[in-house]
Parts: structure tokens; sequence; C-alpha cells
């Protein structure tokens, strides 16, 4: 419809809608049209919000004096009229299809017959009359049809709202979508007549149509307010909207929906499809687990006890706002994209073929990076003559179908070999938050003798004693000289398990490394071992030590392999999965369901909650499922969850996840009141130690300092009952399985409060950005970390005639070892969707775009916060030029910046978000 004479339609119906003078009850609307043309930033990333500023127009004086004109004077009983002015910044979407199209031009025609968007402000204060929150009247905006046709991602629309001057500051506002869509509200600004200037609400949701949601939404202003600091008019509204928010605990979710609940992880299997798709619920009392958020699916129809499963490209159920906006949706989707073409050759081989194609040598693995799939790999060409589809693909996708060289390649393509680099990626690399002090030798398990045999290590001193230079095993414990990486007890248990699937092998191993004079590390005995055949027999083992001739070079490097394997799946599913996005959401459910946006604690956690429930929905849906890609790419295939579950249980405390606690409890540190972050580091040279104390610290000072905003004191802390609500709840519902854990700190003082966000928000942004987005750039060269392998080390007394094609042709040997073709493009393509910074990615120390808080001193102390963040990437930049820092620079060393704050867009190795959002 063209803008003209839906201008006059809507003249001709304001027209007849004008009420007789005199009438009371709705307010008047300003309808000039005007849109927000402001240019959106640029730089590193789009901003998401754009800020209104809602300006008095030339007519709101004698609007304003018409509106007083049948008052009575002073004295008379009825107060005078003030005009108020509100500006709603809407966002639209860059993108519609003609589905979308079509709904927004239906929406303009029924907006011009009433069916439009209402507002209604509600004060602060109480009439005192009605004993009722004091509220403004309704007043529709009538211009969504005039704006229909107007370019740019933002609106503008103005509405007017004639209040008592007695009115008081608007606390909230009501939004009743009459339309037949959703859209985005981003903000609104009030203004006109106001003591206290314009009153800012920082909305950034997504307002449903009545027929989808008949109750009206409600904002709030962005001043922050203790539940017992709550102005009358608002108390009401506050307590309804949490018990909103909360739901019934019934029903299935729809997408549209915004319920926060609790639900175990019962949808992972899917035994519908066949026994082996079958999983164990993780959460209850028989495997303990965290909560996840509830979707009301029903159950399948071979386990009742199972939810059924919402497969791709279906949509999972997560609450409304949780979703990806549409610069992220469309940036997952991309790598979704990209990482479908870059299996999907190889998938297709794998259908027509029984064989399972290994890398024909390292070149072929090169070949990857230099001219994707068409797959110099040896694969007879006849495979490919059965595709017809394929070369249309290579020819139409070359670049798609190419993989980026891995940041690991590109300083030294030989580093990966080296002992000396092994070991620095147990501080520099991916997962550099398992090694630990040794401190008893030999290394001895907790695992049941009578089950698994000796506790006790077949490592010995004299293993070791020529790499010791000099000093007695006892020397150098004591000396702070030995660490190891000991993964024997998380996988002795599921061994029989893991290695019965076909083409999977696997050890449970121990590494120990020796602190050298020059402050890098590296490795003197690795222990492969096996589970006993029976109960409480003898463990098989191997010990193996640094290599001194070409068979033991080969077998070296082999065993280095399967600790790499090893490192890799507990990286995935304990470090990465379970202790962050895992941990973390049950926080984040509380977090919506128990404190208000108007809690000063929900407004410092707003930003670090940022759309880790959709990427734990993903996660369920496809990466952590049955047969889905951490399964399908990592050596503890379907006992993946299990493994998680079992750390969860028997080692995860709350109280040790801060850096500081954890450091210590791993031994790599001690507590030293004079050093500047209260512990002393026993390896000097640990890049992911020492920046992340830097963050740590900036962390902890900012929280510091905005808590002592608004609790002075125990009191406060022990009788705000929404601050007490959530992390009850946390602790009691979302991670009900170990509630009773004498280990979970006290929420009782300023202090415990400060200690427990301090952690909160670390893990959300520095912990789960040093674990993630180095998965690609370092890891995506399979040889140098496979995430699972298929052989175990020849053994002429198993396999005597295996031993002698390792013995003749070590090198393919080697290679078939590795995972196939399929499984490592699988898992580097996945990984790299997983490293990639998405446009919209809000980072560590930014600036927040909406005025998030009306408190000044919050806005000053974040603003110290964000100087604190750009001095730490200042130093981290210093310190990856220090040629005295071995970890982190030297010939072929690659910079440690994972850690560092910001990034551009895509896949970097480096970057801290605020939240886990991939």
């Amino acid at each position: 419809m063209a803008a003209a004479p839906c201008r006059e339609f809507t003249a001709a119906l304001r027209r007849a809608a004008s009420p007789a003078p005199g009438r009371r009850g709705t307010s008047a609307l300003c309808l000039a049209p005007f849109h927000d043309g402001a240019p959106r930033q640029q730089g590193r990333r789009q901003r998401r919000g754009v800020k209104a500023v809602a300006a008095i127009s030339e007519d709101l004086p004698r609007l304003a004096a018409k509106g007083k004109k049948g008052a009575p004077p002073e004295g008379g009983g009825r107060p005078e009229k003030v005009l108020m002015r509100a500006a709603l910044t809407v966002r639209r979407k860059q993108k519609e299809d003609l589905k979308e199209a079509l709904a927004g031009h239906l929406d303009a025609l029924w907006d011009m017959v009433g069916q439009n968007v209402a507002l209604e402000l509600i004060s602060t204060k109480i009439h005192p009359g009605t004993k009722k929150p004091m509220q403004s009247g309704q007043a529709s905006i009538k211009d969504w049809c005039q704006k229909r046709g107007v370019k740019g991602d933002h609106v503008v629309y103005t509405a007017e709202f004639m209040v008592d001057s007695d009115f008081g500051e608007p606390g909230a506002i009501t939004v009743a979508n009459r339309h037949h869509r959703e859209f985005f509200l981003e903000s609104i600004v009030v203004e006109g007549g106001l003591p206290c200037g314009p009153v800012h609400f920082a909305c950034n949701s997504w307002v449903q149509s009545t027929m989808e949601l008949q109750t009206k939404r409600v904002f709030f202003s962005n001043k922050p307010y203790l539940p017992s600091e709550t102005p009358p008019g608002l108390r009401e509204l506050r307590d309804k909207e949490l018990k909103d928010l909360r739901g019934d605990g019934t029903g299935v979710r729809k997408l549209s929906d915004r319920i926060y609940d609790y639900a175990t992880y019962n949808d992972l299997g899917n035994p519908d499809r066949g026994k082996e798709f079958i999983r164990p619920i993780l959460g209850g009392e028989k495997i303990p687990y965290p909560r996840r958020c509830r979707t009301g699916r029903p159950p399948t129809d071979t386990n009742m006890l199972a939810e059924s499963r919402v497969e791709k490209p279906h949509r999972i159920y997560v609450p409304r706002d949780e979703a990806f906006e549409e610069l992220k949706q469309g940036a997952f989707s991309a790598g979704r994209l990209r990482a479908v073409l870059h299996t999907l050759i190889p998938s297709m081989i794998a259908t027509i073929s029984a064989d399972t194609h290994s890398f024909q040598g390292f070149h072929h693995v090169d070949n990857l990076y230099k001219e994707g799939l068409r797959l110099k790999l040896g694969l007879q060409e006849h495979l490919f003559q059965k595709i017809p589809l394929v070369q249309k693909i290579q020819e139409s996708s070359e670049g798609m179908l190419r993989y980026d060289t891995p940041s690991i390649l590109s300083r030294d393509k030989f580093a990966w070999l080296r002992d000396d680099e092994f070991a620095r990626q147990t501080v520099a690399g991916i997962n550099p938050v398992n090694i630990a002090r040794l401190t008893v030798f030999p290394p001895v398990s907790k695992l049941d003798p009578a089950i698994y045999g000796s506790p006790e290590s077949s490592i010995t001193e004299a293993d070791m004693a020529c790499q010791l230079n000099g000093l007695t095993v006892q020397q150098a414990m004591d000396e702070a000289k030995l660490f190891i990486l000991d993964y024997h007890d998380v996988y002795l248990p599921f061994l029989d398990r893991i290695n019965a699937i076909e083409g999977r092998k696997a050890y449970a191993t121990r590494t120990i490394l020796f602190l050298t004079q020059a402050g890098t590390l590296k490795p003197i005995a690795i222990e492969l071992s096996l589970p006993p055949s029976q109960p409480g027999e003898p463990r098989p083992s191997k010990v193996l030590t640094p290599p001194c001739d070409a068979t033991t070079n080969w077998l070296w490097m082999l065993a280095k392999a399967h600790v790499s394997s090893n490192d890799a799946g507990v990286h995935q599913l304990v470090n990465h999965w379970l202790r962050t996005h895992a941990i973390m959401e049950p926080f984040i459910l509380a977090a919506h369901r128990r404190m208000s946006a108007m809690h000063p604690i929900y407004k410092l956690l707003h930003p670090h909650m940022r759309y880790t429930l959709e990427i734990n929905a993903l996660a369920r849906q496809s990466l952590i499922s049955a047969d889905g890609v951490i399964e399908s790419c990592f050596t503890p295939g379907p006992v993946s969850g299990e493994i998680s579950a079992a750390y969860y249980r028997n080692h995860w405390r709350f109280d040790l996840e801060g850096l500081p606690s954890d450091l210590v409890r791993r031994g790599v540190a001690v507590e030293d009141a004079s050093q500047p972050h209260g512990i002393r580091l026993l390896i000097e040279d640990y890049p992911y130690a020492n920046d992340g104390l830097l963050l740590w610290s900036a962390i902890r000072s900012w929280v510091e300092s905005y808590v002592q905003l608004y609790y002075p004191d125990a009191g406060t802390v022990q009788s705000d009952e929404e601050l007490q609500g959530w992390y009850h709840e946390t602790v009691h519902v979302g991670h009900a399985d170990i509630r009773h854990a004498s280990w979970w700190p006290a929420l009782s003082t300023p202090g415990d409060l400060a200690s427990i966000l301090t952690t909160l928000i670390w893990l959300a942004s520095a912990q789960h950005a040093a674990l993630n987005f180095g998965q690609y750039p370092l890891g995506g060269y399979v040889p140098n970390r496979p995430p699972l392998m298929r052989r175990l080390l020849p053994d002429p007394e198993r396999n005597a005639g295996e031993y002698a094609a390792f013995l003749a042709d070590p090198h393919r040997f080697f290679l078939n070892a590795m995972p196939g073709v399929l499984e490592a493009t699988k898992f580097m393509a996945v990984v790299d969707t997983l490293s990639t910074h998405s446009p919209d990615e809000e980072y560590l120390g930014e600036g927040r775009d909406e005025p998030w808080t009306a408190d000044a001193g919050a806005v000053a102390a974040h603003a110290m916060f964000a100087a604190d963040v750009r001095r730490a990437e200042e130093t981290i930049e210093r310190r990856n030029a220090d040629q005295g820092r071995k970890n982190r620079c030297g010939a072929g060393v690659l910079p440690y910046e994972l850690l560092a704050p910001s990034s551009p867009p895509g896949v970097t190795c480096r970057g801290v978000p605020n939240s886990i959002s991939i």
C-alpha cells in the first residue's frame, strides 16, 4: 500500500474516532512520523541498540495548553494535566521472507482499523483514592502504517500521554501488541514534565501478539530497586512479572513462551530409534547432574521417562528472549552450512563404501587447507562418479569446501612433533586447566582396588631418573619441578565399553612433566593403562619415556597422541561443556525466575546470561545427543554423558571454580598475601593463569564496587528475599542432586555475594573463552590433537602381525591410528563453527549500548572496570612480545591471546565475550 493513501485513510479513521471534548480515559497521540536515521556504528561489531531520545515536539506546548483549557482553576479539586511523550525504538528484521512481508502488510492494515499497539504508563505512586498504582490511560501507536515503508534497521514510534500533574515518575510501561506477529522492542524513553528528566526503559525483548499471549507485557524503568525499596506503585507488578516467568510447571512450551523452568537431561537419547540410541537420564539420585531448561515435550513411545526429541532443522524451545538475534542466527547458520558442506563428501562416500578411509599421508591432511575436499586423499575416483552432485558442489563451493589453515601451523608447521610444544600446550593450549603438581609418587588411583587392581602407578623412579637433571624424584617434587596430567581415573571405568566400539581404541593415561630451568615443561614419562581382564587382577599398563631410536620415537608419538585424545575428551565433556555451559544454566534459570529486572544483581548478571540457554539447547539437539558430534568425534563415544556426570558427582565444587582457588587446588599455585593476586604461581610462565589473573582481578574489583552500592552490611544481603530466593533455588533445584554438599558457599555478607558473582562472571566470560575459541586454531590440525584414536600401540605379544606392519610402515600405522577422513572433517567443521565470534558479540568491559541503569555510581564503576580490562589487554600484548616468556614468545611459538578481551568477528583465537554464546 502506498504511503500517501495510507496516511489519508489513517487520518479519516482518526477523525472518526476522535473523542468528544472533555471525554476522559483516552490519551492524546503524536503521529508525527520520525525515523531514527542515525547510521549504524561501524567497527569490530554492530551494536544491538540505538539510543532513542524522546524530544518534545513543537506541538506539545499547544496540545498541553488545550488539555489545560477545560481544567478548573487552582484549588478546584481537579489537578492540572501534564503531557508526556514516549519514543519506542523497534528493531526490524534485516531480511524478511515472503510470508513475513505479507504479515507485515496485514498488520499495517489491521493497525488502521484499531488493532494496534497500545501503551500505558504506570506510576511509582499509589493513587490516594483507589489505593491502586496510578495509570495514564492507554495510548495507541497509530502511525505504524505510515512507517511500514521506512527504510532502516530501526524505526522510532511516538505516543503521548496526558496525565495528572501529580502522576509522579513513570516506573513501568505496559505494551499490548494487537497485531498478528511479534516485534522486537529495544527501548522506550519517556519525557515531558518530569522533574527527574527522561526515563529510560531498556526492553530488548520480543513483544508477542495478544493472540499468542493475552496479558500485557510489562517493562520497568532502568532505575534499580532492591525488593524492600520497590516503590508502592510497582510492587504488585514486580511480583506478578516474576510469577508469570516461572509458569506453573505444566504443559508443552511454545516457542513464543517466556517461561523458565527446570528439567533433567532426559532428552539426549532417542529410544524410539533403537537400543543403540538409548542414553541414561542425567540428573537425579542415580546420576547427579545440573538441571536444564524445561520444554515440556511429551515422552517417547518406548520410554515414558525419556522426553521426545526435536531434530534439526526444527527449533528446540528456549524462552523467546533467549533465542539468537538475527545477526547471531545468521552467523551461526552460515557456520552450520559450512560444516555441512565440509562433511558432505566424506559422509556420502561413507554411505556407499564400507571402508573406513584413512589419510594416506600427512600431505593429504595439508590438502584440506590448500585444495579443499576434492580430496587428494587417495580415494578412488569411481566413488566420486557415484555421487553426481559432488562435482557441481565442488565447482560452485570451492571456498566453502576448503578449510582455513589452523593457527597451530601458521608459524611452525612441524612444531607439533616436538616434546616441548606438546608440554607447552598444557599451559597455553586449548585445555590449560588440568595440569597439576605431582605431590605423591608413584601416583595413586582413587578407584576401588577390588575392581581395578592395585592403585599405584606403574611409573618408577628408574623410568625418570635420567630426565631430572640429577635430582631424585623426591627432591624434584619438593622443589615443585614435577607436574602431572592424570586422566587415569576419568577413563579407566569406561574403557571396556569404549574399546568395544568399532574403530575406537583408548587408554587411561598419566603423563609426568618436568619444569626446566628455562621455565618450560617437558614430558618425561607416559603411562598407558587398560582395565584388568578380571576384577582385582593386575592392570595391564605400558610406561614410555622419551625416545632413543627410530622405533621408540614412533611409539612415543603414538603415546602422546593417546594422551592428547584423553585430553580432548576431558576438555570437551568436563571442562568446557560441564564446568561452563551446564553449570551456568541453573544460575541463569533461577535469576530469571527469582530476581526482577529491576533488581541490581539481575542488571549486573544480565549481559553474562546472553544466548547461553539457546546454545545449550542446540548442544542437546546436535552436539551431546546420542550419535551427535561429540559421540561421533571424541574418544568416549556413547559414554560421554556418563563421564561428564561422574566428574560432577565426584569432583565439581562451586567454591573451587574461581581461578585462584582452582590454581591452588591443582597445586600449581600457593597462597601468598605478598603477591598482587594473593597467590604465587609455581610455573611462572603459565600464560592461561598469568592472563586469567588479570581479568579475574578486574572482574572482582568491579563486582565488589557494584555490590557495595546496594549492600552496605550483612543485614541487607540476608533480608533481600529475591537474592536469597535466587541462590537457594539454584542450589536446591538447579543443582538439587548435590544440594546437601557442605562446600556450597554461604550467602550472608556482601563479601559472600561478591565472591559468588565474581566466580559466575569469570566462568561465563574468561573461563569459557579460554576453553572455547582456540578449538579450531589450536586443535584444527588433527595429528596435533586427535579427538579420538582407532588403534592401541602395536604390541608383538598381543599381535605379532600388526607389530610387523608397524615396523614396516610406521607412518601409515600412525595415520591409521588417527581419526579417519569422515571423523576428522566432521570434527574440524564443528570446532570451526564453535570457534567463531559472531558480528553482534558483546565483549568483556565494553560499554553497554542502552542506559542499562539509572544509577550513576554503577555507571562510574563500570567505566573503571572497562579501563581495567583495557589495561589487561595492553599487558597481554606486552607479554606476548617478551622473549623471556618462552611459552608464548619465541621462534615459531604462538602468542597466547585467548584471554585478550577484544576481537573482530570470525575465528580469531582471541576475544572474551561477556557470556557463553557459542
